[in-house]
């Protein structure tokens, strides 16, 4: 196992996409194609906001994992992603087996581009797709076709690449039973080794939080939905190892979620990232960056930093962990939190006597009802 303590994860925040999603509360602008001046402005701030960041080590760090998420990383031109990386890793280890990943949208990438990506050192690549139906794109604000999707996809095969991600979400606007199941059939049919299989939700901020969409579907057939998908990806043999998350094979596992999901360390640079660094006796800190494109720019990155207190340690310490399908270890937690296991026996009770938690000498196992409930389970802990 990947001692998530010791390494480090990087997340590098693309602020521009060419339309705010009407479901998205991630931190976005619209690209100003002929603003390019702020483009390369804000690349190069990325490296002095990594070095600020680096400060608070002693040493150099290892990377196990980069991401280029957004916004629209695959919006910037290949040359910045290039330089980027290629400026990285003169200020942090990065090895072969560095996972680096971007995030790419179907109408914002063409076969070159992703040659590009590959000689920069780019060996992931998370496709957002969200449906293979036209309608149903529409009805969730999306700018790509069907057709957009399966030809990145196919640009992706066609320079083997294996390590991909397709996104898929189900209970949008009108969907029915059988386009959920129809977009499960056409994702597998490009043999994906890794899909992010998720529910639409009405996040705070959001579009849709102000327009409600109409035909929003019911609990009964979301429920439907999300037990035919269950059944559809173990009938293909697909291994779920998170919540929304399904592998081909455990290799393909995203090192870079893994991390959050372990509660481990990471560095956030860009407008809006967060990092979570574990300095000495445990104590644990969060970096806020500042989420105003020209403030940042002008070289405020920094908007807040803050201590993790007691009680938040122990709750998003079991936030994250239980998103995972696998074995909770006892010394995990006190080793990554700092906090005695006897400061959580009468927590830990109250989930094993309603069925959430399973528990062993070593280990704790969250249920299938605990899964089910898992906010119920997880306001224990709060």
């Amino acid at each position: 196992m990947i001692n998530f303590n010791k390494y480090y994860s990087l997340y590098i925040h693309i602020p521009w996409c060419l339309k705010k999603c009407p479901y998205c509360d991630f931190f976005s602008k619209i690209l100003i194609k002929k603003n390019k001046k702020i483009q390369f402005q804000y690349i190069n701030c990325l490296l002095l906001d990594l070095e600020k960041t680096l400060s608070f080590f002693k040493k150099k760090i290892y990377i196990q994992s980069i991401f280029f998420g957004g916004g629209t990383p695959s919006l910037i031109h290949e040359k910045y992603i290039s330089f980027l990386l290629k400026e990285i890793k003169k200020k942090v280890y990065i090895s072969k087996l560095t996972e680096i990943t971007i995030e790419i949208n179907p109408n914002s990438i063409s076969e070159n581009k992703i040659i590009n990506y590959i000689d920069s050192g780019i060996n992931r690549f998370s496709i957002g797709v969200q449906s293979f139906n036209n309608k149903n794109l529409k009805n969730l604000g999306r700018l790509h076709s069907s057709e957009e999707a399966i030809n990145a996809i196919n640009i992706l095969k066609k320079n083997n690449i294996s390590n991909f991600n397709i996104d898929i979400m189900y209970g949008l606007p009108g969907q029915s039973l059988n386009d959920s199941y129809q977009d499960l059939c056409k994702a597998i049919s490009f043999k994906p080794n890794h899909i992010s299989w998720y529910q639409l939700t009405i996040e705070k901020n959001t579009i849709f939080e102000k327009y409600k969409p109409k035909n929003l579907l019911n609990d009964d057939v979301l429920w439907k939905i999300f037990l035919q998908g269950k059944k559809f990806f173990s009938r293909n043999k697909y291994f779920q190892y998170e919540i929304s998350s399904f592998v081909k094979n455990y290799k393909y596992k995203c090192k870079h979620n893994l991390n959050y999901w372990y509660f481990g360390n990471y560095l956030g640079i860009g407008c809006n990232a967060h990092s979570k660094i574990t300095l000495f006796n445990n104590k644990i800190i969060r970096i806020i960056k500042n989420n105003n494109i020209k403030q940042y720019i002008n070289g405020h990155f920094i908007t807040s930093i803050h201590t993790l207190l007691y009680k938040d340690k122990i709750f998003e310490f079991f936030l994250n962990r239980f998103r995972l399908y696998n074995k909770i270890y006892k010394k995990e937690f006190v080793e990554l939190t700092g906090i005695k296991m006897t400061d959580i026996i009468s927590l830990i009770d109250k989930a094993l006597k309603l069925g959430y938690l399973k528990e062993y000498t070593n280990f704790w196992y969250i249920t299938n009802k605990g899964h089910l409930y898992l906010n119920d389970l997880l306001e224990i802990f709060i």
